[in-house]
């Protein structure tokens, strides 16, 4: 076996990186996941995850971990109410006959059509979890916020900001978008997609957004206008969030000075940029336990590529960052864990650097894929027709 005996360290603890922990402990190779979070409820979790049959779902089943994550699923997450720019109604997901569950297994593509596909939804903070709980303890390291590497002797030599150092036969980031593994590999540069999404979080939003909140009937609302979107949807922990999305140019926030800690300042952007919106979406400002972050939306270069080395890579947004209108970004971090398992398990490679040379061709091509579509998506959703274009889609499920 390629790893016997060999120490793999893998630096990150997203979705990606604890998958693949998983999936090599269940091969009883030595490894540890290097997480900078204090514990596992440091975190601040995102939106919830839809997992796709040929990726995320596969990529479960393999780790043995399916069971747990069907108990974990929120059944109306998933399910959509489309509405214009004065919060008019125009499809109601709830209250049609779901999509049958053989549509849903033949629907693996990643175009637009493919947003009006229920998937299995689930928190993120609730996979992550389910991911954790799988692994022993002293697989996962807490508080190790990777600083720096070297090489030493066949491997690398480690160094966190808790002042500890570590050594590995073989590293693998999975350290998400900003990723400090990947300047290793390639030192290509994200480029700027021309949208930006600026997210928010309302706590407690039964109270603090009543009327969005009842709304959502426990699913997602997606409203489209003047080439703009709101997306929002609740989490099972009680909380609403929302993206504010639309083309502005790249610099603009820094230029224009906003703080993020500044919801009045929030606010008063909102209000210019979305005047032509109704005021029934001010209800997403009004409330004290009010959390924003700005996600201008990158990408690396559809036809990237490096040299493989013989003792590194990367997996997820680390290795093929890209805006989230495919939804496949948790997807395909999933599936790069578990081809890059199995690469390194199944004795098919004579060494480590041929077994990466394959995963590595096969995850960029993939990635490239995704990528064109994503960019696609992200157009259409900001189109001066968006609404008529989903409307038509959503539609057609649903009579399908």
């Amino acid at each position: 076996m390629l790893l016997e005996n060999k120490h793999v360290a893998i630096v990150g603890g997203g979705m990606g990186g604890l998958l693949l922990a998983r999936l090599l402990q269940l091969h009883n190779i030595k490894v540890k996941v290097y997480e900078r979070d204090l514990n596992a409820d440091v975190r601040v979790q995102g939106s919830p995850l839809d997992l796709h049959e040929d990726s995320g779902l596969l990529a479960m089943s393999k780790a043995d971990l399916l069971d747990e994550f069907y108990k974990n699923v929120r059944p109306n997450a998933s399910k959509a109410r489309i509405v214009d720019q004065n919060f008019e109604l125009k499809f109601d997901e709830h209250a049609i006959i779901e999509t049958s569950s053989q549509e849903i297994s033949n629907s693996n593509s990643d175009s637009l059509q493919d947003i009006s596909k229920p998937r299995p939804e689930i928190d993120r903070s609730n996979l992550r979890t389910v991911l954790l709980n799988s692994l022993l303890p002293e697989n996962i390291v807490w508080d190790s916020h990777f600083l720096s590497m070297e090489k030493e002797n066949e491997g690398w030599r480690l160094f966190f900001n808790n002042g500890k150092n570590v050594y590995a036969d073989l590293v693998i980031g999975a350290d998400g978008a900003n990723s400090k593994i990947r300047p290793y590999i390639n030192n290509q540069k994200p480029i700027y997609s021309g949208i930006t999404m600026i997210e928010g979080t309302i706590y407690n939003a039964k109270e603090n957004a009543p009327k969005l909140f009842e709304f959502s009937k426990g699913g997602k609302v997606l409203a489209f206008g003047k080439e703009q979107t709101i997306m929002y949807g609740t989490k099972g922990d009680g909380s609403l969030l929302f993206l504010l999305s639309s083309k502005i140019p790249e610099n603009w926030i820094l230029e224009n000075n906003l703080d993020f800690k500044d919801n009045a300042q929030i606010f008063d952007w909102f209000k210019k940029v979305y005047q032509d919106w109704s005021p029934k979406w001010h209800e997403l400002f009004v409330s004290n336990e009010l959390f924003f972050i700005p996600r201008p939306q990158y990408c690396f270069p559809q036809n990237q590529t490096w040299e493989t080395q013989e003792n590194i890579t990367v997996i997820g947004d680390a290795a093929h960052r890209m805006p989230p209108f495919a939804g496949k970004g948790a997807n395909l971090a999933m599936l790069d864990a578990l081809e890059l398992s199995d690469f390194l398990t199944n004795n098919e490679f004579l060494d480590l650097k041929t077994a990466l040379s394959h995963f590595e061709k096969r995850m960029l091509e993939r990635a490239a894929e995704a990528l064109e579509n994503t960019l696609k998506n992200g157009e259409q959703l900001h189109a001066a027709n968006a609404l008529e274009k989903l409307l038509s889609i959503f539609n057609k499920t649903a009579k399908s």
